[in-house]
């Protein structure tokens, strides 16, 4: 098999996988008041654990996110979307790059968990370890705040990208599945959104000087629903995510995937030596 061909199936794997993470994270965030389970990425691993062949599908769901680990650093480091050195490129391929470091650790997670060498439950929240990290370093707090700054910009983007349709560039859904089209700009305005408001709880948290202020994307979807309307507001970002889920199955089917180029792998060294 051509290596061409075999990182578009690990990108696609990885796709596939995070987009049953999402759906298992919809699927929590729908029945918590039934379940009692926390909408989030762990939780919604450990509790498909409990499921017949449980640990196969979350050994699979591991493999998988190590694949998009692959793409991920293929986007940031190798450039594999063409973003460029500019201003701007650098900083979608950092943020690929964070992306990456956060789904290594949701796979080493899984794969834990599958073969039975992690005894977490996946209960605590990811964020608040992370803000504690942070804080703990010089000027901590000043960098919490400027990290919840970037998930807001983030999750604008995000949304954007969904409302701009420009996931178009990448995803070429055929002419006759407009349905799937639908399903990805509303996949990515719901991330979007979850992803501001984890934003402004982190921010938050920095200025406070209290790790414990960071919230998660339970935290945001529990904020959502003391809104005004916020039972609809709920149900409406918690099947987003599902669309969400959707829209990185879809990307496993049509994403354009290109194997990362040596030069861009050169070019990004000389950034980081120059």
């Amino acid at each position: 098999m051509p290596t061409a061909l075999r990182f578009e199936m690990l990108a696609k794997c990885g796709y596939a996988a995070r987009g049953a993470v999402f759906l298992l994270v919809a699927g929590l965030a729908l029945f918590s008041g039934v379940a009692g389970a926390q909408p989030e990425s762990k939780p919604a691993i450990a509790a498909l654990l409990e499921q017949p062949f449980g640990r196969l599908w979350v050994g699979l769901i591991g493999l998988g996110l190590l694949g998009f680990v692959a793409w991920r650093i293929a986007q940031s480091l190798g450039d594999s979307d063409g973003h460029g050195s500019g201003g701007k490129g650098l900083a979608i391929r950092a943020a690929l790059f964070g992306s990456a470091a956060t789904y290594l650790s949701l796979a080493i997670f899984a794969l834990g968990h599958a073969l039975l060498f992690s005894s977490d439950d996946g209960g605590g929240s990811g964020e608040q370890g992370m803000a504690q990290w942070i804080m703990s370093q010089p000027f901590g707090s000043y960098l919490a705040i400027l990290v919840g700054l970037g998930f807001i910009v983030g999750g604008a983007i995000t949304a954007a990208k969904g409302i701009r349709r420009t996931f178009e560039k990448y995803i070429q859904i055929p002419g006759d599945k407009r349905a799937a089209t639908f399903v990805c700009m509303y996949g990515l305005i719901a991330r979007g959104v979850v992803f501001a408001i984890t934003g402004v709880f982190f921010a938050y948290a920095g200025f406070r000087v209290d790790p414990e202020q960071a919230g998660s994307m339970s935290d945001a979807l529990q904020w959502l629903q003391q809104l005004p309307f916020g039972s609809v507001l709920y149900i409406v970002v918690a099947i987003g995510l599902a669309a969400f889920g959707g829209y990185n199955l879809i990307a496993a089917r049509y994403r354009t995937v290109k194997k990362p180029s040596l030069e861009g792998m050169k070019r990004t060294m000389s950034l980081k030596t120059s």
